[in-house]
């Protein structure tokens, strides 16, 4: 968390939509970096840490094979 910081000095003003338009900057991104945009919002919705999400309890999924007779 400590990487992201607010800069103050970046400040624009403008309209309620025009702040709104968020796909004109994240279409400059490359894609690994919004890949990285979306591990840290995810990261901050569930609660865990950046580079370490939580493990997946497999006990709670059943795998089973489809009948091939038709």
């Amino acid at each position: 968390m400590s990487e992201y910081r607010l800069d103050r000095t970046a400040f624009k003003a403008q309209t309620a939509k025009e702040a709104s338009n968020h796909t004109a900057y994240y279409k400059t991104l490359t894609w690994q970096e919004r890949l990285k945009v979306a591990n840290y919002l995810n990261s901050i919705a569930y609660n865990y840490p950046e580079n370490a999400p939580p493990k997946m309890d497999r006990t709670v999924f059943s795998c089973r094979s489809r009948n091939n007779n038709g």
